[in-house]
């Protein structure tokens, strides 16, 4: 019978930081994608552009009814309860700084856009600001209000967005998206969703 190694407590945790340090670069090196996670596009990289926007945040055509009879767009059903169409976005930040970066003003210029097209021109949105769960609860609240302010207060000073379409608002660190790896960049980021009429 073969013997099972034990390894002491110290290799063990080092053994476990190698395995997240991994997955986490792992993550980063994945190529820029959109995908659907928790109800929500994510977008990141390339995948930042106008026309993703657009889809991501258009709500769908609403129902006809004619006579009585309700028909629905292809592919929902009766049962389904409207999802509110959102966009989640890496907008990159300072370590706990609500500063943006180049790299978050230049995808931000590409969300005034979207939100200046006439598509999204009736809508009003929130931004939602969103954490991960390193530090405390109440801190990550916080910073998460702050960063989403950020990105407003971004998108009205430099594309004239009406204040009264954006509504910034702090997630701190409760809606995860990458629940197995809570350190995630995609943890840390601002979620913009259409208010539905």
């Amino acid at each position: 019978m073969k013997s099972i190694p034990h390894f002491p407590p110290q290799a063990s945790a080092a053994m476990l930081c190698a395995a997240t340090l991994l997955a986490g670069l792992l993550g980063l090196l994945a190529p820029a994608q959109a995908q659907e996670a928790g109800g929500t596009t994510l977008l990141k990289g390339r995948n930042v552009t106008e026309a993703n926007l657009l889809d991501a945040l258009t709500p769908p055509p609403p129902d006809i009814i004619t006579r009585g009879l309700r028909v629905r767009p292809s592919g929902s059903t009766a049962e389904a309860a409207p999802r509110r169409p959102s966009a989640s976005l890496l907008i990159t930040f300072e370590t706990n700084s609500s500063e943006l970066t180049s790299a978050a003003r230049q995808q931000l210029d590409v969300v005034g856009a979207a939100l200046k097209n006439e598509r999204l021109a009736e809508y009003s949105f929130n931004v939602e600001g969103h954490a991960d769960p390193r530090g405390n609860a109440e801190s990550n609240m916080i910073l998460s209000r702050q960063r989403a302010e950020s990105v407003r207060d971004y998108l009205v000073a430099r594309h004239a967005i009406g204040p009264q379409r954006l509504i910034a608002e702090g997630k701190g660190d409760l809606e995860l998206l990458n629940r197995a790896y809570p350190a995630a960049p995609e943890n840390r980021r601002v979620t913009i969703v259409t208010n539905m009429p």
